[in-house]
């Protein structure tokens, strides 16, 4: 069978009484041809906005369940139906055209929200980026841009994506401390993420300049990260440059081997010049990116040392004994000094005065490892040591 031309569509859809004299070959989109057999011809195309197949088949004898199966050789799981000739309900199912028996398959196709089918066709990518992806105008359908993601689609729209490039941090540096073949150390400078939040971050986190050198988890966007600071805190943070390592390194930070020293400045005072504060710290449930202390919530403790004070302000050393999200901020708000500088937990200022000051941790080799960033001259200048 020769191919047909979208005249000859046209014609056919008249047949089936499903085109008038106003419609023409512009009408119909995407054609694509196909032979399952030798014998026959299948043509599936697009005619507002529904999508159809043409089987041109001399074997099909009327035979709906055999119609289909020819379909789903070249589209899995076709749901739809065989349309009747209307002309002459004697042939059922069949009209001639061009001396060949000829059938119409209207495809019913399911609709559903755009953010779902992007991420059935593309798995890679999770549901929320692409969320945030047709947010930000970067997707169309059938030509036109998308900015709601619950907007019904079908599978056969056209769905085309454009993506930003992404932004070029080379020439972006961080201080490293400490450099060997299975790890890095750097002091982070207080602003910094630690790793992007999604897809469209645009800013410059420690995965960033981490990827340069890591090979561990170079593929998303968290190359070579075993553990975070939060982006107001600064200092010491260590990345795995391979699978190994950071399989060593994660294992350390899960069974609490690793030794952590912050320095901070407190609000206020504190009871005592030492003490062990042991409360278990959950999500917040009325502002789910924050954390409070809950006896509902995980195990966190954390020590703290007096180093210094004035009337208003306390220099405290602190030693978390667990790793909970915010814990530290959340256990010297809790006990009513919170860490000055806390937008969150206690009242804004020119930064978080919180430092991760020392790690200490096993690397490779056996070598236990005790790195240290210097705590930032404006700790200092607090106190008048300037």
């Amino acid at each position: 069978m020769a191919k047909v031309s979208s005249l000859d569509i046209i014609a056919i859809l008249r047949r089936f009484e499903l085109a008038g004299d106003e419609n023409t070959p512009r009408h119909v989109e995407q054609i694509k041809f196909t032979n399952t057999t030798s014998l026959n011809t299948l043509v599936s195309f697009r005619f507002k906005k529904r999508d159809f197949y043409i089987v041109f088949d001399d074997d099909a004898h009327n035979d709906p369940e055999y119609l289909i199966a020819q379909i789903r050789l070249i589209r899995d799981n076709a749901v739809g139906d065989v349309l009747p000739n209307v002309t002459d309900h004697e042939a059922e199912y069949a009209i001639r055209f061009r001396e060949s028996d000829v059938y119409l398959f209207e495809v019913a196709s399911a609709k559903q929200r755009l953010d779902a089918e992007l991420s059935a066709r593309y798995p890679e990518t999770s549901r929320s980026t692409w969320q945030k992806h047709i947010k930000a105008g970067h997707i169309s359908v059938n030509g036109e841009v998308q900015l709601v993601p619950k907007v019904a689609v079908v599978e056969s729209d056209v769905i085309a994506i454009d993506l930003p490039e992404a932004t070029d941090f080379s020439d972006h540096e961080l201080p490293i401390i400490y450099i060997d073949d299975n790890v890095i150390v750097i002091n982070k400078p207080i602003g910094v993420l630690s790793h992007a939040k999604g897809a469209l971050n645009d800013e410059f986190t420690v995965a960033d300049f981490f990827a340069r050198y890591c090979t561990y988890h170079a593929d998303t966007n968290r190359p070579g990260i075993i553990h975070r600071l939060d982006r107001d805190t600064s200092g010491v943070m260590i990345g795995a440059r391979n699978d190994e390592t950071a399989t060593m390194l994660q294992k350390q930070f899960a069974d609490r081997k690793t030794k952590k020293v912050y320095a901070a400045i407190l609000q206020g005072h504190v009871k005592n010049d030492t003490a062990r504060i042991n409360l278990p710290i959950a999500r917040h449930p009325a502002k789910p990116s924050t954390f409070r202390v809950d006896p509902k919530g995980k195990s966190a403790i954390t020590d703290y040392t007096v180093q210094d004070a004035t009337e208003t302000k306390t220099l405290v050393e602190l030693r978390p004994r667990t790793g909970r999200t915010h814990q530290l901020r959340v256990h010297m708000a809790y006990i009513g000094a919170p860490i000055l500088g806390d937008r969150v937990y206690g009242t804004e200022q020119s930064r978080l005065f919180l430092h991760a000051h020392q790690l200490e941790i096993t690397i490779p080799q056996g070598d236990r490892r005790t790195f240290t960033a210097p705590v930032p001259a404006e700790f200092d200048a607090e106190f008048d040591k300037a």
